[in-house]
């Protein structure tokens, strides 16, 4: 969105700002966006902590260790056939 602005156009608009608001209100308004952006930096990194924390780690250890068992007995349907004769 902001990509295309560069350092002229960006002291254009605070010079705009200043003109505004005034030197009084402008370090005020200044450290509520800086606030604002620092609650939504927290908010997305917080959501995508809680999308790796949802897969639980005890859960993957106890299908890991399903695949690494050896089978204690296999079955097939040609040994119950050799059996049977």
């Amino acid at each position: 969105m902001f990509s295309n602005i560069g350092f002229p156009g960006l002291i254009l608009i605070l010079v705009l700002a200043l003109i505004i608001f005034g030197p009084n209100k402008l370090p005020e308004i200044g450290r509520a966006f800086g606030k604002t952006l620092k609650e939504f930096k927290s908010a997305t990194k917080g959501l995508t902590e809680d999308d790796e924390v949802s897969v639980s780690p005890k859960k993957v250890d106890v299908v890991k260790t399903e695949q690494l068992q050896t089978p204690q007995h296999v079955h097939t349907d040609s040994a119950a056939q050799a059996e049977s004769k």
